[in-house]
């Protein structure tokens, strides 16, 4: 961190920032469904007049109107061959006002930089070396025209921001420019990102990638970021720190967006976020010049820069839950039942209690076209959140299909039966029963290890038992559930006679539908089948195929070599080999092709992503479909 001028005026008092552009353009009959940033072009007087209010209301900092004048963002409206000229003319009117307005104080100008309205690695397509071009796209032409500082603000994703502050730092060597940078998270009603982290974690790493003023904007109204505030400064307790809040949380009235909170309760809130070593304070969307007027009264009135925490009250607690839904039938089993080819995608729960990265990569994987989330229970016997749980947030949250991994191991016949009413509850419909895997392989090797049912006897339970109305001792459960049960099928096993007698017991019990071990040779499928066919006669359950989609040369050797069922042609190998780094677009591509292959004898793929590769994923789907 460079001792800028900037910074020791930091030391010295704290700084006011601005308050919302997008509030005040929306007030002023500016619809939400046009570019903001494209007026600092097309109506600059407009955006001009704006700022001059804040510099009147005792301002210290104007942020330019650049928000989205990013590369992602400006291509929804045509214009991303204009981000240069709009961001310069977004720093343009930013001096004009300050000139206009004629004040006898300083004010600073700061090159204000948004989200680029995209999904980053690995739980978007967009990789993070491209995040930094856009950024650094942006961020140039904001240092061109001459802007004082950087305010890198609203963002939610680690991943994106880090890739902004790298962007920044490279710009300012690059130039050698005086550009001191300011990074700001926002966060949802639990206090954590989107993707779960929390302000402690975040301050952090906003310090250790290089931001020179951390902080937090946007989220809910002030008194949550007096506490994210105090978390982040708990932290980190030597950075400099700014905060600025929404106007509360914002309602829908008449087709306005209104803000609760007002002006008199921002400038208490000025006084306590200072005290709570906040050294730039201001507002955020919903405040206005009125807001910021207070708060400078209150600073003004208090020229240290701390006040009481008397005065300060706290805002109202919402919920924010979601609207349960509960579907009565499986989109699934009415997609297999309509000849549809399937994409199914496996997850596996979280080690703690935060879903978002999961709901964020299962939001990727709904987008590009997945047609279920498979969701496994303890995969490896290590401690996870309970696969129902979160099969209730990604059909809740993401509105896609979940299918329920199911394992016998572990459960007398009481938990299952009472796990599978609580699965049926929540709207699950989809259940993939398997063995599970023994606990001496995991995190509690000592943990009990016994089970009353093998996977085709939990298959009778439901499809027998459960879905005609009655439980293991034949009680009556109420009503029938309505569960598709999948179950394993090994295409390639050491013993084909034994996995063909289990096949036809799980078929005889009522299984609906399998899922296959990953297999990177499809011709082993129709032998199989074959098999089976000469045996018991055709098999006509849906086969859903499954495929490890491969990411380096190292990563297949071991799958080839020390997992049990798995083997790779060696013509694949040598690919991933000859690619080097680029293994993973060969990964994709072999993927697509093992899929071409598949269609001809399976209804489906069941694609298990590794180390997180969501956008990996992502991308064979939207292939897949395309084909």
């Amino acid at each position: 961190m460079k001792n800028y001028p900037f910074l020791q005026q930091l030391s010295t008092r704290p700084l006011l920032s601005d308050g919302a552009m997008g509030t005040m353009l929306h007030g002023r009959g500016v619809s939400f469904e046009q570019c903001f940033d494209e007026l600092n072009l097309t109506d600059p007087d407009l955006i001009a007049d704006i700022h001059k209010e804040y510099v009147l209301a005792g301002a210290d900092i104007l942020q330019t109107n650049t928000f989205g004048a990013n590369r992602f963002k400006l291509a929804r409206h045509g214009l991303e061959d204009r981000v240069a000229n709009i961001n310069q003319a977004g720093v343009e009117q930013a001096r004009r006002a300050i000139a206009a307005s004629q004040v006898d104080r300083p004010i600073l100008v700061a090159g204000d930089v948004g989200p680029l309205g995209v999904r980053i690695a690995p739980y978007g397509r967009v990789q993070p070396e491209q995040a930094r071009q856009a950024f650094s796209e942006q961020i140039t032409a904001l240092a061109a025209a001459g802007v004082d500082l950087l305010m890198i603000e609203t963002i939610s994703d680690l991943y994106e921001i880090v890739a902004a502050i790298q962007a920044a730092r490279e710009v300012r060597k690059r130039k050698n420019a005086p550009l001191p940078i300011c990074a700001s998270m926002t966060f949802t009603r639990d206090d954590r990102t989107l993707l779960g982290d929390d302000p402690a974690k975040v301050a952090r790493s906003l310090a250790e990638a290089g931001a020179d003023v951390i902080g937090v904007n946007c989220s809910g109204g002030p008194a949550q970021l007096l506490r994210l505030l105090k978390a982040m400064r708990q932290a980190v307790p030597q950075a400099f720190l700014l905060v600025q809040p929404n106007a509360g949380w914002p309602e829908q009235m008449g087709g306005r967006i209104m803000y609760p909170a007002d002006p008199e309760y921002f400038g208490n809130y000025a006084l306590a976020f200072c005290e709570a070593g906040a050294s730039i304070v201001g507002g955020c969307c919903g405040t206005t010049p009125q807001h910021i007027t207070a708060m400078r009264v209150a600073l003004d009135e208090n020229p240290q820069g701390c006040g009481s925490l008397e005065n300060v009250l706290a805002l109202p607690d919402e919920s924010g839950e979601v609207p349960e839904t509960t579907p009565e039938t499986s989109r699934l089993a009415q997609r297999l039942s309509q000849g549809k080819f399937c994409i199914a995608v496996e997850m596996d729960p979280p080690r703690g209690i935060s879903t978002h990265k999961l709901v964020a990569g299962a939001s990727l994987l709904a987008e590009a076209g997945a047609d279920v989330i498979n969701v496994a229970d303890s995969p490896m016997a290590r401690m996870r959140m309970s696969a129902w749980a979160v099969c209730d947030v990604v059909q809740r949250q993401v509105g896609v299909d979940s299918t329920l991994h199911f394992p016998t191991r572990g459960r007398n016949l009481l938990r299952v039966q009472g796990d599978l009413l609580a699965a049926h509850a929540l709207g699950i419909r989809n259940v993939f029963v398997v063995m599970g895997d023994p606990t001496a392989i995991g995190d509690y090797p000592e943990a009990m290890d016994n089970y009353d049912l093998v996977p085709s006897g939990l298959i009778k339970l439901i499809k027998q038992g459960f879905n005609t109305g009655v439980d293991h001792s034949g009680t009556s459960i109420g009503q029938p559930t309505a569960f598709f049960v999948g179950s394993a099928l090994n295409l390639n096993p050491p013993e084909p006679e034994k996995e063909i007698k289990n096949l036809h017991r799980k078929v005889k019990s009522g299984a609906d539908f399998f899922l296959t071990q990953p297999i990177y040779r499809p011709e082993e499928g129709p032998v199989f089948l074959e098999k089976y066919e000469q045996e018991y006669g055709k098999l006509n359950k849906p086969i859903l195929a499954g495929i490890l989609p491969l990411v380096s040369l190292k990563h297949a050797t071991f799958l080839n070599n020390e997992v049990p069922g798995i083997s790779i042609p060696a013509e694949i190998l040598a690919r991933l080999e000859q690619a080097g780094d680029q293994a993973a677009r060969v990964g994709v591509e072999t993927t697509v092709e093992l899929v071409r292959q598949i269609k001809t004898w399976a209804q489906g793929i069941y694609l298990m992503p590794q180390f997180h590769r969501y956008d990996l994923v992502a991308e064979i789907i939207e292939a897949v479909k395309e084909k």
